[in-house]
């Protein structure tokens, strides 16, 4: 079982939803992190700490088989790309619903990278230009997608959030869930950026959240 540790701000406690999503885990202090924690085990690291960047660093390289997420009470894309940078596996709110924390924590648990819609957004526009053109890249997707499911993919594939993709094609977020769904089982990935990259022709690309 997958043990979670928690590095709070000075003076500060996991959140109630953290502690309902993980009742296992734990606050613990950086020595305590980088003496107890095992293979795999996961650490949440608040930005509210001072110096958190360069202990996530000390994390990344002491624990390089445990992946970090790093928490914030007021994300952005920045502060993402710097957690991003510095050796996270994940970046989301603090106050994350349960069950979005649970995912981040089974998507960065295999080896994927986490990060919010608007960051996953940007990471897609600036994959754009590499990509093959259109009609190049529609010629090594699954024949046995649905018209629906072509709509779909090609609009996650120009990096719209679901609530977009839903606003364009008149249909509503659940159901731009399900075909996407149906679309990375189709393609044989997990997410926005793998299926990016696989029109990209780096099949072998690392996953991130937000599917």
């Amino acid at each position: 079982m997958t043990r979670h540790f928690y590095l709070p701000a000075a003076g500060a406690a996991p959140s109630a939803r953290w502690h309902e999503a993980f009742p296992e885990g734990r606050s613990a202090s950086l020595a305590d992190v980088l003496g107890a924690a095992g293979e795999g085990e996961l650490v949440w690291l608040s930005a509210g700490r001072a110096g958190w960047v360069s202990e996530l660093a000390r994390l990344a390289t002491g624990l390089p088989r445990s992946p970090v997420v790093v928490l914030s009470l007021q994300p952005d894309d920045e502060e993402g790309l710097r957690a991003l940078d510095s050796g996270a596996r994940g970046y989301c709110h603090e106050l994350a619903a349960v069950a979005l924390l649970r995912e981040v924590a089974l998507v960065v648990a295999h080896h994927g990278l986490w990060v919010g819609p608007a960051l996953l957004s940007r990471f897609l526009a600036a994959l754009r230009g590499h990509l093959p053109a259109p009609a190049a890249a529609e010629a090594v997707w699954p024949p046995t997608l649905s018209m629906r499911e072509l709509e779909v993919a090609r609009a996650v594939s120009e990096g719209l959030t679901n609530k977009e993709v839903a606003w364009r094609l008149g249909i509503t977020e659940r159901t731009v869930k399900a075909h996407l769904g149906a679309v990375f089982d189709k393609f044989g990935v997990r997410d926005r950026l793998q299926l990016a990259l696989r029109l990209a022709g780096r099949a072998g690309a690392e996953t991130v959240g937000q599917p």
